[in-house]
């Protein structure tokens, strides 16, 4: 079972804590201490497929020298502003690196196992791309 811990240290700044004792500290943007909550849940879901990425091209044998995840959103224009789109931007290189491998990889992380990705399929749509440097 996944859990987290987020506790109020003063103003409009929390520090929220995962199952394996590691902290992120939120804010709101006038405090500009933290990320925003709710770009922590963009966050979320690169980081989360990031995770899928790597670990799909390493079983095939890639030399994979890197990895970045640009995500953009559009929410909603009122509250309580869902997202409503999400696009993904992978930038890899390595060492015989294929747009077929790296295809393959995105689609089963956004497909099938990044669970960030099913969960928020059920109100934004989750588009992406990749380059290959």
């Amino acid at each position: 079972m996944a859990e987290a811990i987020v506790r109020w240290s003063g103003g409009k700044t929390f520090i929220g804590t995962d199952s394996t004792n590691h902290s992120v500290v939120m804010s709101s943007t006038k405090e500009a201490i933290g990320m925003k909550p709710s770009e922590l849940l963009l966050v979320a879901l690169a980081g989360c497929s990031s995770y899928d990425v790597v670990t799909i091209l390493e079983k095939r044998k890639v030399n994979l020298k890197k990895l970045e995840v640009r995500v953009n959103a559009e929410q909603d224009s009122e509250p309580p502003w869902t997202f409503i789109k999400i696009h993904l931007k992978y930038i890899l290189a390595g060492e015989g690196l294929t747009e077929n491998q790296v295809k393959k990889a995105i689609e089963l992380s956004e497909g099938k196992y990044c669970s960030v990705a099913a969960t928020l399929k059920g109100k934004a749509t989750i588009t992406w791309e990749y380059v290959i440097e």
